[in-house]
């Protein structure tokens, strides 16, 4: 009988394109996939350690495997493995734990799967995780997420990133390159870049500390590839966006004017007390570059609330900075102390009320942006990417610039492009269209 594997996946992309690639390892030595609701004979759980709800939610996801079979074999791997393994291997029902470089031979750990009385932890000093595995995921049949670059030599003083991935580092141009055909032969219409820091890609391409090829000059060949419809850049620092890509996206026959940047803090006090590399104006810059020469671009912006320190006229200051920003939608994130940072040190706490009471605002300050953005591309004609679920009788897609539209359900168009013109905004938020005739693109 062929065992089974079953994955459950916190966090970012960077994780699910990594998890994607642990699963293959799995079907190298006869194991059968199945989801991580279903029955299985060992469950791999990839973890995360940006939010503190993420490491809350591993014991609730250890307790689900044990519903579905009290025997079954539980492997934590990913950041918040590699930062807390006792901990983790603490967790009653876990059996092993691998830390930043074992998790992609975590086959190499597996005898008979026997549950262990203890949770046995394999983790390496992070210091160590110097050599670049690379990896992509089929999330489903529309997109894949395909990771660049690892680790990050930034020294944010929020951040447990570099103590839980390593230096940075980059895959080769030309693996990128293959990944992405090998990506494009499966019939997926769309690939995400993932990373750590992505607008560092080219360092420690070939082991060293050396840049062999800039993120830009990734841009350039991706856009080469045969077969990819669109290249999307996941997030890239505001420090690093050059005018050189946001220039050549916008004349791009693949990548998608779609930027996600993140910002943290409006307030250049704050940027310094965090040590971001730029300052308010830079990142108003950035903005600006990128709608005066796409001026229906989507810009995604990435915002902390409650960080040390934060009085209410930094927040005001940071709330109208992004209200007055020709911006998109917000990814607001709510502070929260991590061991071993120079943050969680630092006098001044802001206490959690108000970082709910400020993160609430600022999620509302999103919502009106998201919809203002809807609102100046409706009776534009854009191209939709259509996706695979059945969602209460619906379909969902996304245009190039990130606007989400709906249509009743209908199977033919799944992993279809499609010139559509955007009429009006349901009362979910998301937009209707009508079809431009004889516009089927792939």
């Amino acid at each position: 009988m062929r065992k089974k594997v079953a994955f459950y996946t916190l966090g970012c992309k960077l994780n699910f394109s990594e998890t994607s690639t642990i699963a293959r390892s799995f079907e190298k030595v006869d194991f059968d996939r199945v989801d991580f609701d279903e029955k299985a004979d060992i469950y791999v759980i990839n973890t995360c350690s940006v939010t503190e709800n993420a490491d809350k939610r591993f014991k609730t996801i250890v307790k689900q495997t044990q519903k579905s079979n009290p025997e079954a074999f539980v492997a934590a791997v990913g950041c918040y493995a590699q930062l807390k393994p006792e901990q983790l291997a603490a967790v009653d029902g876990v059996d092993l734990v691998l830390g930043a470089t074992e998790k992609f031979k975590i086959t190499d750990y597996l005898n008979d799967l026997t549950k262990n009385e203890h949770g046995e932890v394999h983790s390496c000093e992070i210091e160590d995780a110097d050599f670049y595995v690379g990896s992509y995921a089929i999330g489903d049949r529309t997109r894949a997420f395909l990771k660049v670059q690892d680790g990050c030599d930034y020294k944010c003083t929020y951040c447990t990133i570099p103590l839980a991935r390593g230096i940075s580092r980059s895959d080769t141009l030309d693996n990128v390159l293959s990944n992405a055909a090998e990506i494009a032969s499966k019939g997926i219409k769309e690939i995400v870049l993932t990373g750590v820091n992505i607008g560092d890609y080219g360092k420690g391409e070939f082991g060293n500390k050396k840049h062999e090829h800039t993120f830009f000059e990734l841009v350039k060949a991706l856009d080469e590839v045969d077969g990819i419809h669109r290249l999307r850049i996941s997030s890239i620092e505001p420090n690093l966006l050059k005018n050189e890509t946001i220039d050549f996206v916008s004349k791009s026959n693949s990548f998608v004017p779609h930027f996600h940047i993140p910002l943290q803090s409006g307030s250049d006090e704050i940027l310094k007390k965090m040590r971001r590399r730029y300052l308010s104006n830079l990142y108003v810059d950035r903005v600006q570059r990128i709608k005066q020469v796409m001026p229906h671009a989507c810009i995604g912006v990435d915002v902390i609330v409650g960080f040390p320190g934060e009085t209410e006229e930094h927040f005001l200051e940071t709330y109208h900075f992004l209200n007055e920003l020709d911006i998109s939608y917000l990814h607001v994130f709510t502070y929260s102390e991590r061991d071993n940072t120079l943050a969680a040190e630092m006098g001044n706490v802001v206490p959690k009320n108000v970082r709910a009471k400020r993160s609430k605002m600022l999620r509302g300050l999103s919502a009106k942006k998201r919809r203002a953005f809807y609102e100046s591309q409706l009776g534009s004609t854009r191209t939709v990417l259509f996706e695979g679920e059945n969602k209460s009788g619906y379909i969902h897609g996304f245009t190039e610039n990130y606007v989400k539209v709906k249509a009743p359900w209908n199977p033919e168009l799944v992993n279809t492009l499609h010139q559509v013109k955007l009429t009006q905004i349901d009362e979910d938020g998301l937009v209707r269209f009508e079809f431009v005739p004889e516009k089927i693109l792939a």
